[in-house]
Order: C-alpha cells, then structure tokens, then sequence
C-alpha cells in the first residue's frame, strides 16, 4: 500500500509515540509539579514517563538514540554513528504546563545526518503525522484512541500535501519566541509586496502546519535542539519542504557535535 507496512524502524517508532502519548495524557490530567532544569526549561514527570517508554520500544532496535532526556553521549562515541534516533518525548513542555495542547511526541531516524523518516504524535487530539523520506510521502491520521492498531491506522491515514505559493504568505510564529528577528523576516516578506498573517502554533507542530498546506513559511531564529526538529523535518522532506540553516544555506543536518541548531526557515 503506502510501503509504511514494510516499515520496521517506522511501526516501532509509530508504536512508540502512541504508548508515550498515552502515559503523557495521564499526567496531563492529573496534578503534577515542574521541575527547572539547568538549562532553565521546565520538566515534568510526564518527560520522564515518556522517555522510558520510547526507550523500551528504541533500545531493541540496536540503533542507537539521543533524546533530550538521556544522558548526553559525548560526540567522540557519537561521530562513529551513521543512523540513530533523535527524540524529544515531550516537545512543547511550556504548552503541556499550560494546558493548551500543543506538545508533542516526536521521533525522528536519521542517516549520515540526514532525517529518513519522522513521527510527531499530537496526545492531546490523537493527531499521528508521519514522514518517509526515501519514498517521499508524509500522512496524517485522526485516531480515536491511543491504543489503535497499526494496522488501523494504515486504514486512517491521509497524505500531506503543502500550499501552492501565491503573494497571500501565512507565516509560522512561536506562541512563547516571537522576537524581533522574526519580526524584520515579516516585513521584508511585505516589503516585497506580499501580503502576510501570522498562524500561532507551539512544539514541532509548526512543521506539521507546513507541510500539510495551512502555512508558507516558519522562520526560527530563536535556539532549538536537534530533537526539536529531526522529525518535523522529515515529514517536510517527504512532501518536498526545506528547512534550511541561516549559517550555512544549507537543510540542517544532525548528530552534529554541538546538538544546538542554528537558525532555520522552513519554506
């Protein structure tokens, strides 16, 4: 069908998101406290949760993983690796503490630095986008459950398809990063006689907006880490979407030494 059934590394990671989705939403709905980390981001009981449970589903694979809430492995190790998962169990940890419903679960496999493939699962609505970079095909599926087969969710799902540029250009902004950069980015767009609006969203949710037709352009210049993005980015990938970096003009590329992204536009 879509080749995603022939998947393995893709229904593992499918699979993982949806049980992580589902322990997420039981701290969602429940009191929980948030602790500080050192680099001044929240954290919850939730990323933890979700972390081991993606761990549970990754770890079998022998592919090895760098996720926002494992110990950090030093790139001596790492820069022997050619494939291995990036993750962020919880993204959008400020929109999960506010309740809005705008986090995530994102799961990306990379290859020589590249995103091959991507899952971003939305807990909160039970939305699941996928990204298949080599097959160059990306889908959206409605759940009605966290426990849906996958054999179900082959049935559900629907291809992304991104907008056909005209002057009326809707531009991504942060819910919680809107700054003057992004600000100057927009008149410039104007200045060129186009006509911009601005769509809030938060987490990896503003590559999903993109891809699937409901915005232009996302312009990020504010920090993010490569498990905010690898699989945001292979869901653009797949349906023909750049995200390219400011430094280099080039897609951003991962397992770098430094996991700190520089600036992006998504376009």
């Amino acid at each position: 069908m879509t080749g995603i059934d022939q998947n393995r590394e893709l229904r593992t990671a499918i699979e993982a998101s949806l049980k992580a989705g589902e322990a997420i939403m039981e701290v969602y709905n429940s009191e929980f406290d948030v602790e500080i980390k050192d680099d001044k981001s929240p954290l919850t009981i939730a990323d933890k949760n979700a972390n081991d449970i993606i761990n549970t589903f990754l770890i079998p694979t022998n592919i090895p993983i760098i996720s926002e809430e494992n110990k950090q492995i030093d790139y001596i190790s790492r820069k022997e690796w050619s494939t291995c998962w990036i993750v962020d169990p919880v993204d959008g940890t400020k929109e999960f503490i506010k309740r809005n419903g705008e986090f995530t679960v994102n799961i990306a496999l990379v290859n020589e630095g590249k995103p091959r493939l991507g899952v971003i699962y939305v807990p909160a609505i039970k939305v699941l986008y996928i990204g298949d970079v080599p097959n160059g095909k990306a889908y959206k599926a409605q759940l009605s459950d966290h426990n849906t087969t996958f054999e179900n969710i082959l049935n559900l799902l629907q291809p992304l398809q991104p907008k056909q540029r005209t002057n009326a250009l809707e531009v991504v902004g942060s819910r919680s990063h809107m700054n003057d950069e992004t600000l100057s980015f927009v008149h410039q767009l104007e200045k060129k006689g186009n006509q911009v609006s601005i769509v809030s969203k938060g987490s990896s949710l503003k590559f999903c907006l993109v891809a699937e037709g409901n915005a232009d352009i996302y312009p990020r210049f504010a920090p993010t880490m490569e498990w905010d993005t690898a699989a945001g980015q292979a869901i653009c990938n797949a349906v023909g979407v750049e995200v390219i970096s400011k430094e280099t003009e080039k897609p951003l590329t991962y397992n770098k030494e430094n996991l700190l992204n520089p600036w992006f536009v998504v376009s």
